[in-house]
């Protein structure tokens, strides 16, 4: 027994007459009735009475016509379910984000964005460094991250370059720096820095150990945190000063102020990746939603 035969049969019953079943069908009459006749001799039962002017079900009929609905149904269903899935509609989506990432309005936006488009998705949230954000996509237990990327793109991975973010001294409010508009780099010379781990990220210390070096003085590293939101917090509590994407600058706790960076800009690299053989729809749909740099 096949879908068509149901189908056959049901278009049949809501007529009662083969000619226009076979009409609404687009088929012929004597190949639709054929078709009845195997799906009766299938069941072993007659579904019609032959009459004059048509058509009348028998009471076999009208038992096998309310189950032949519901299979209908649960085909469309599933047919209308496997459509959605591969497009991307339904199912889960595992997205990793840095802690910093969370502050700027583009990964917010993005994710709002696809959230109001698909919202039959289930979305798992996972926030870590970029490090460790990179092992997990490439082990695949993340579908898509957003990062701070390095210069160059991580090996075997699809990544989006999203806008540059620039960054900002972070000062406790009472510190001389503090009353300045703007902060130069090299006016930081010798003091305490609170910093992420370098092991931790794929660019961010680095590339302030550098942008301290061309200002002419080594970093002096006195207190590490896990994640840049905890730098904000541990500079308000006057353990030392940092340098941080402005984003964090939303962040809103007594005692620390924002600077401006006077001299060469310094910018903090953002980033959406996946691995280039993700095939799943929904980790492309959201790919797509973000627009390169």
């Amino acid at each position: 027994m096949e879908l068509r035969h149901l189908r056959y049969f049901v278009a049949v019953a809501e007529e009662l007459n083969f000619t226009r079943a076979a009409a609404k069908l687009g088929i012929g009459q004597p190949p639709l009735s054929q078709q009845i006749r195997d799906l009766e001799t299938e069941i072993g039962s007659q579904l019609f009475h032959r009459v004059a002017h048509g058509a009348e079900l028998t009471a076999a009929g009208v038992a096998f016509l309310a189950e032949a609905r519901i299979s209908l149904a649960a085909a469309d269903h599933a047919k209308l379910a496997a459509q959605r899935a591969a497009r991307g509609e339904t199912g889960r989506l595992t997205l990793g984000f840095t802690a910093s990432a969370t502050f700027n309005p583009a990964v917010t936006t993005i994710i709002r964005q696809f959230r109001a488009r698909w919202p039959e998705v289930a979305l798992s949230l996972i926030e870590m460094n970029s490090n460790w954000l990179m092992e997990k996509l490439s082990r695949g237990e993340l579908d898509v991250a957003f990062i701070r990327p390095g210069l160059e793109d991580p090996k075997d991975v699809r990544l989006k370059r999203m806008a540059d973010e620039q960054m900002l001294v972070a000062l406790p409010a009472g510190h001389p720096l503090a009353a300045q508009s703007r902060v130069k780099l090299a006016s930081l010379a010798g003091e305490p820095f609170i910093i992420f781990p370098r092991n931790m990220g794929l660019s961010l210390y680095t590339d302030i150990l550098q942008a301290c070096k061309e200002a002419g003085f080594e970093l002096t590293v006195t207190q590490e945190a896990p994640q840049i939101p905890s730098v904000v917090n541990l500079v308000a509590a006057g353990l030392g000063v940092s340098i941080v994407p402005k984003s964090l600058a939303k962040i809103e706790i007594d005692g620390v102020v924002f600077r401006p960076i006077e001299g060469p800009p310094l910018v903090a690299r953002l980033g959406i990746a996946i691995m280039k053989e993700q095939r799943s729809p929904i980790a492309l749909n959201l790919f797509g939603l973000v627009q390169t740099s």
